[in-house]
């Protein structure tokens, strides 16, 4: 177990809490109930997902298209990726996930997620497949895995 000072000590079965970026701070469930078009209700999912593929999903349940502009002004592009695919017990494609909250960041590729305590932090390693509690951190031992993120990790700072 790990205990970070917060509101008072606290133990968990996930690693941090909500200020954070680790499980402890991240994982959330969300649920989808849609008897039409989910066939399979009542089962569970274990695909990250997170809050930028909402717009993604609803574009593509509307059948709509994401314009790149409005009022002739230029737009950012749309950066989820739909959940339609996990609804279906399929995979998601992704090349990565990146996100910063107060400084602290993280980024998953697959079951592999890198974490920063801060701007100034180490990168600690995670494999979520064997240890989604975040309590080993691997980067030491996994050097390769934590190569597979050098360029990406460059851009962020």
């Amino acid at each position: 177990m790990r205990a970070i000072l917060g509101n008072g000590w606290r133990t968990r079965l996930f690693a941090a809490t909500k200020h954070y970026n680790h499980e402890g701070g991240i994982s959330t469930p969300f649920i989808a109930h849609w008897p039409a078009r989910i066939k399979t209700g009542g089962q569970f999912r274990n695909q990250p997902g997170h809050l930028i593929d909402i717009m993604a999903t609803c574009v593509e349940l509307a059948g709509a298209k994401y314009p790149k502009q409005f009022e002739g002004r230029a737009i950012l592009p749309m950066e989820g990726k739909s959940l339609v695919p996990a609804f279906k017990n399929k995979a998601m494609e992704r090349d990565a996930l990146f996100w910063e909250h107060e400084g602290n960041t993280a980024i998953r590729r697959g079951d592999w997620k890198l974490v920063r305590l801060g701007r100034e932090g180490p990168w600690e390693l995670y494999d979520l497949k064997t240890d989604r509690t975040e309590l080993h951190n691997v980067a030491g031992a996994q050097p390769g895995q934590s190569k597979g993120f050098d360029g990406t990790v460059g851009n962020l700072g």
